[in-house]
């Protein structure tokens, strides 16, 4: 295997020229204000974040309010953990490469820590022909690029490693076992996260058309098989599409990793990171708890707060689609 992932989306997914790329980031970095909730930005100790993955085109503006309140001040290496969409996977699987590149260089990977995160239970290596084609890790890479550069100066020499994690298939306890062993890396102030999804995929191409006539939280869901717009008196569809992720969302808001599988049992809801999400949950509820055993935490340590959320398309008629996209931190 050569020691580089090269980029593959550039030129399709995200511009290609490297000088207009880092000049649309910034560009949408620039626009997210500088505070949130009177908190200067970026937040500190906010060293875990959600964003989504698809092309800058549709959720880079999205994508922006995640990166910069990211806190990468302490950082000593940044996991990134995405979902598989090329291949089934069961557990979890780590980067068999050295270095990821993206169209300004070239980030190292932490070998020894994927040495280690080799020995845990139920634990691969990512097939080169998926990694090559994965675009839920990739797509962040430019983004942690800048912001790295941001932190650090533009030598990437001083720049943290980074370590790519796929995240499979698993059910409620196959996730908080993963969970169990991210959260020693979770606990360690000198790691940042980035997890990667997008939310709510609805339209005949992702076979999902749920509706609620009323957009009603726990209302009964039927599926969409006319053609035709809701009926007169009949919320439009892309209500029932905010309503199931701002369900999926305040399960997060919980911090309760079994809140959040649960809501996805019940809407099937389709959250293509909802297993990275959910393995990560579990980490930060093993240690909330342990802290709270230990008298040394408050109970909200390591809880998401949304600060964006963004729909491709405000979906009226049976026969579109619409894919949605959040931003959101933890600080821990």
């Amino acid at each position: 295997m050569t020691s580089v992932r090269r980029p593959g989306k550039q030129g399709s997914w995200y511009l290609e020229d490297p000088a207009a790329l880092k000049q649309q980031l910034h560009y949408f970095l620039d626009k997210v204000p500088a505070k949130i909730d009177d908190t200067d930005l970026p937040i500190p100790g906010a060293r875990i974040i959600i964003g989504p993955h698809a092309g800058y085109s549709y959720s880079g503006a999205a994508a922006a309010w995640a990166y910069k309140a990211l806190d990468l001040s302490k950082a000593k290496r940044v996991f990134v953990l995405g979902p598989s969409h090329t291949f089934y996977l069961h557990g979890c699987a780590v980067t068999g490469y050295h270095n990821y590149g993206t169209p300004f260089g070239n980030l190292r990977v932490d070998r020894d820590v994927i040495d280690s995160i080799r020995k845990e239970p139920d634990i691969t290596v990512i097939p080169t022909r998926n990694d090559d084609r994965e675009h839920s890790l990739e797509m962040h890479l430019p983004y942690l690029w800048v912001r790295l550069e941001q932190t650090f100066g533009s030598s990437p020499d001083a720049f943290p490693p980074v370590v790519p994690i796929m995240v499979g298939d698993g059910d409620k306890d196959e996730e908080r076992r993963s969970g169990a062993w991210l959260a020693k890396y979770l606990a360690d102030p000198e790691n940042a996260f980035i997890v990667s999804s997008d939310f709510c995929h609805w339209g005949d191409h992702f076979s999902y058309r749920p509706y609620n006539a009323d957009a009603t939280p726990g209302g009964a869901l039927t599926q969409v098989s006319s053609r035709r717009p809701p009926g007169p008196g009949g919320r439009p569809i892309h209500e029932t599409i905010k309503m199931l992720d701002d369900m999926a969302i305040d399960a997060i808001k919980t911090g309760e990793h079994g809140a959040f599988f649960d809501n996805l049992a019940v809407t099937k809801n389709t959250v293509c990171g909802r297993h990275p999400i959910g393995v990560t949950m579990a980490g930060l509820e093993k240690l909330r708890s342990e802290a709270l055993e230990e008298g040394t935490g408050s109970g909200e340590e390591g809880k998401f707060k949304f600060v964006r959320y963004e729909r491709s398309n405000l979906v009226d008629d049976p026969d579109d689609y619409s894919v949605s996209y959040v931003s959101a931190y933890a600080a821990l």
